[in-house]
């Protein structure tokens, strides 16, 4: 369709060559030998103007000189295209679709002003190596692929690699798909989350600003905004596009700009004096020569981005400052050269100029043409002329045609003099390798680039790039130990999340701390992870450290201040015991039924060792034992008050002292101690056989700590065991209340009443402790009620007794304790029971009712 609507200016007006050379066979050439910035742009509904391409640009006529030296050097060569001499038709593209469109039509039809209708019309070239722009790139490849195939050295859209549009097309530079995503890799090792960008609004900046946005979006990088410009553009877009670049908030920018654009550029951002900006560029303007200027320096110093690897081209040099107006003295385009070069003119008539001579030497400039350090793109020219070549001679060793040129482009693989490797894979691109280059100032304080680093999409993830950060120099022109920040909101530390702002991009957020039982141990965390089960978050939340066991151990204040009153109440039993045993014929001692006494103090002593067993780390063996002890201890010095509340009441309540015997004897109160005791024993064993405690972790009631407790395997059996107990005390409690109005002076019924309630207080006020208590303050609850119970039978029964025997002595005898009513009523008893015994003064009586009558041996 485009050719169509260029058709009938074509024929008025046919394109020349800027430079030509005839051979057996015709390279053809497209450079944008020629440039214009044009002073403003048209509307929309205004005609555009044509383009008037009027100033030389010495890059790239050093492009078209260095096709011109390979093509010499294939010429000279008698192993590649022997006897065959190649010529070559370099046109001028102008760096603008229009200009690229008539070059394409004078590279198909020559000088003629006709051209082939279909894909089997002969072209005046073989092959065609261009363009410079991507956009010029495309134009060409739509015009030209029926007729021949083309290299491009230059362009790097990633849209030529689709083989389905363009199978003739083929180039020595990568594209863009690779370098798009090395620089959102380069982006994001610096860490550098939030970037502005910037674009060239044609082809090769829309799709490599697109690839790049794409990849670093996966990367985790936000572009804060994405501005593009032409080098046609108006000066207020360009005004308000560095306009965006000086308010943003972004300290990075990435720009995707062929050279012209970014000339465009930083002249307005040196107008607005933008410092302070860490720029990151494309392949097309990073080590341009034509921005290398010490103007810029302020803005580029420190400037990274990825370039074409730098190459050797042995000759090339003394080729271009060989470049004279006298090698074709019709041809313009070296005059022109000539006097843009050395700010002369040809004609004497110009006024203010001076005129050239001719003896002027190149030796003597310094501009983009005659630099040779930094040959990137002029290798990429001098391998696409190369690869043609070999191209060429495989197709003429084959005895092939000229149409099947483009097979054996595909199939070649040679080495450069310099050992360089071209090849061209499936879509006709070479091996993606590139160069970090970094922006610094030499001893002169001029701009070089300095390599720093490397990226070859070749190799393994993760081997890709490399990079020297001790070389590198950032904007401010100083080799700083820090490289610059570019965030939209400061790191996340460890043991912080991020969270999301609402209406912001995802890398604005703030820094939420990780609650409790959760961490994250790196920066920027997007989640806090949980600790297991049995660790927890530390102080900082960054790690998880084993949670705190918790149980009551003898090193705390409580567990010694329980474990000292456990062992208090041990000695103080032990030592009423010894009281008892010094004053055991004593009557006092006699009447308090002593064997009784002794067990129940062996049983309260055991009681009050029991509660050791519930300080410590529980163990297997711990836990059976402390439940089990208690149990039993409890039930025998309970059996014990029984057996003593059961012998009081039955010696003061027998009616036949002879019949009562057997139930009053010493065997059968020890068997109402063994039994009631063994009841519990079995109990037990049933419990320990079905369902033992066990040691457990209860990590449910406390998050942050583990309580080490002891589960009691079948709540059945405890409540079983402790159910028993308080069957026997309110048995005991029951029996001794019916014996409260027995003779007062060796009367125990009142002392074992209140020392049982006591124990039932104590034990019915444990219940809801015991459940409501947290953790290791179970533990606690349950050992204080073991010692408080302990204490009050203790004191209730016992502390009496002792006073009497060690602070009122003269009480201890047995007129004391048989007052004269009680003699009356012993004998009484005596009469009315016919027994033998002895009462008061000599008088024998049965040894029931004489217990009845004094207590001596019931009580």
């Amino acid at each position: 369709y485009s050719l169509l609507i260029f058709y009938d200016s074509l024929l008025g007006s046919p394109v020349l060559p800027v430079l030509s050379k005839s051979g057996d066979i015709t390279i053809g050439g497209a450079f944008s030998v020629y440039t214009q910035t044009p002073k403003s742009s048209p509307s929309l509904t205004e005609t555009p103007e044509p383009l008037i391409c009027t100033r030389i640009s010495f890059r790239e006529f050093r492009f078209a000189q260095t096709m011109i030296f390979a093509i010499e050097e294939i010429n000279n060569s008698s192993s590649l295209l022997p006897n065959i001499s190649v010529g070559y038709k370099i046109f001028d593209s102008c760096g603008s679709t229009l200009p690229s469109t008539r070059a394409a039509m004078g590279l198909i039809n020559g000088q003629e002003k006709t051209f082939g209708k279909s894909c089997t019309g002969q072209s005046t070239v073989h092959a065609i190596i261009g363009a410079s722009k991507s956009s010029s790139t495309i134009c060409y490849a739509y015009i030209l692929f029926c007729f021949l195939f083309q290299i491009s050295h230059f362009s790097t859209c990633a849209c030529l690699s689709n083989r389905k549009e363009h199978p003739s097309f083929f180039r020595t530079i990568p594209s863009d798909y690779y370098q798009s995503r090395a620089l959102a890799q380069l982006v994001k090792h610096f860490g550098w989350t939030w970037v502005g960008a910037v674009r060239s609004d044609n082809d090769y900046g829309n799709n490599g600003m697109a690839t790049f946005i794409e990849a670093a979006t996966q990367e985790g990088i936000c572009v804060e905004y994405s501005e593009a410009i032409s080098w046609t553009s108006l000066d207020e877009q360009v005004e308000r596009v560095v306009r965006v670049i000086k308010t943003g908030t972004a300290k990075v920018v990435v720009a995707f700009l062929g050279y012209d654009e970014m000339d465009i550029l930083l002249e307005e951002a040196l107008r607005q004096n933008i410092t302070g900006l860490q720029w990151v560029g494309s392949e097309s303007w990073i080590t341009s020569s034509n921005l290398a200027l010490r103007k810029y320096s302020g803005i580029l110093t420190g400037s990274i981005g990825f370039a074409i690897k730098k190459a050797k081209i042995a000759g090339l040099q003394e080729f271009l400052l060989q470049v004279h107006p006298s090698q074709d003295p019709q041809n313009h385009i070296l005059k022109e050269f000539w006097e843009e070069t050395f700010g002369c003119s040809f004609q004497p008539s110009l006024k203010g100029v001076k005129q050239c001579s001719g003896s002027e030497r190149l030796r003597d400039i310094k501009n983009p043409f005659t630099d040779v350090s930094e040959l990137r793109i002029s290798n990429n020219v001098y391998k696409a002329v190369y690869a043609v070549a070999h191209a060429m001679h495989s197709m003429l060793k084959c005895g092939e045609k000229s149409e099947e040129i483009a097979k054996h482009i595909q199939d070649v693989n040679f080495s450069l003099q310099s050992g360089e490797k071209v090849y061209f894979d499936e879509r006709g691109d070479p091996a993606a390798t590139y160069q970090l280059v970094n922006w610094q100032k030499n001893s002169a304080g001029d701009p070089v680039f300095v390599t720093v680093g490397s990226y070859d999409a070749s190799l393994p993830d993760g081997k890709q790039f490399t990079i020297k950060e001790m070389n590198l120099t950032w904007f401010g022109e100083s080799k700083q130990v820090s490289r610059p920040i570019s965030v939209c909101s400061e790191s996340c530390f460890p043991g912080f999340r991020q969270a999301v702002i609402k209406g912001k991009p995802i890398c604005c957020f703030s820094c939420i701390a990780c609650a409790a039982g959760e961490i994250s141990n790196s920066t920027n965390s997007a989640e806090c992870s949980p600790c297991p089960l049995e660790y927890w978050s530390n102080e900082d939340h960054n790690k998880c450290v084993p949670k705190v066991i918790e149980f009551l151990s003898y090193e705390e204040t409580m567990g010694a201040l329980l474990a000292g009153f456990s062992l208090f109440g041990a000695s103080l039993t032990l030592v009423v015991s010894f009281v008892f045993f010094w004053f055991r014929h004593t009557p006092l001692v006699k009447a308090s039924n002593s064997e009784l006494s002794f067990f129940l103090l062996l049983s309260l002593t055991l009681c009050f060792l029991c509660a050791l067993t519930f300080i410590g780390q529980p163990t297997d063996w711990s836990c059976m034992l402390r439940h089990v002890a208690f149990g039993i201890t409890f039930a025998l010095c309970i059996s014990c008050i029984l057996t003593k509340t059961i012998t009081v009441v039955i010696a003061f309540t027998a009616k036949r002292p002879a019949n009562t015997v057997p139930q009053c004897s010493v065997l059968l109160q020890r068997m109402g101690v063994l039994g009631g005791t063994f009841l519990q024993v079995l109990i037990c064993v049933v419990w320990l056989t079905l369902a033992p405690p066990f040691p457990h972790k209860n990590t449910v009631y406390a998050a942050e700590r583990i309580i080490l407790e002891c589960s009691l395997g079948s709540s059945i059996g405890f409540w079983v065991v402790l159910g028993y107990i308080g069957l026997l005390a309110v048995l005991c409690l029951i029996l001794a209340f019916l014996a409260r109005k027995l003779p007062d002076n060796f009367n125990e019924a009142k002392f074992i009443t209140f020392s049982m309630l006591i124990f039932i207080a104590v034990w019915v006020t444990f219940i809801p402790a015991y459940v409501s208590s947290p953790g290791k303050f179970t533990v606690a609850v349950e050992i204080f009620a073991i010692l408080a119970s302990s204490f009050g039978l203790l004191f209730c029964i016992f502390a009496p007794k002792c006073y009497i025997l060690l602070l009122k002595p003269e009480r201890n005898t047995k007129n004391h304790m048989m007052g004269r009513n009680q003699k009356q009523q012993a004998l009484h008893y005596r009469r009315k029971s016919g027994a033998c015994g002895v009462v008061g003064d000599g008088i024998q009586l049965h040894p029931e009712v004489q217990n009845r009558g004094s207590g001596l041996q019931t009580v």
